[in-house]
């Protein structure tokens, strides 16, 4: 009798599913799990409440014409430079400007940076509450 060497066969481990089940489980935590979202603007909404406030009798409105030039309260400015804005707010503004609301009406042709500018003067000046009008288009016109 011959007796030969056996071979030894090797033990085969199917890692198939095992992939499988992993990979699954790796997209239900990537879909689960919520991000961190860094660049969104935070918007602060307002709050109503029951009793109504109480508004200023001579609300505060800075009007941009076309070629730049400021109105405040419909009193043309002599000249467009931010001092004479400055200059013109605070007299109508009075001693406590915080509370009181301005309201910034631009026109269409305004350039940007006379409508920025009138913001950034008023709120120099100490207004809190900046309201910038618009218009209702009018549908089909």
């Amino acid at each position: 009798m011959k007796f030969g060497s056996r071979r030894a066969v090797e033990p085969e481990i199917n890692v198939t599913s095992l992939i499988d089940v992993i990979l699954l489980l790796v997209m239900f935590f990537m879909v689960s799990t919520t991000f961190q979202q860094e660049g969104r603007l935070k918007v602060r909404l307002p709050e109503s409440s029951a009793v109504p406030e109480q508004r200023p009798a001579d609300p505060v409105t800075i009007v941009v014409g076309a070629d730049g030039a400021y109105r405040v309260n419909d009193r043309a400015l002599v000249n467009r430079s931010p001092e004479t804005l400055r200059a013109a707010l605070l007299k109508v503004a009075g001693a406590d400007p915080h509370g009181q609301p301005i309201t910034i009406r631009a026109d269409a042709r305004a350039t940007h940076q006379a409508v920025v500018t009138a913001m950034d003067i008023a709120g120099k000046v100490g207004f809190a509450q900046v309201n910038i009008a618009t218009v209702n288009q009018q549908p089909g016109g």
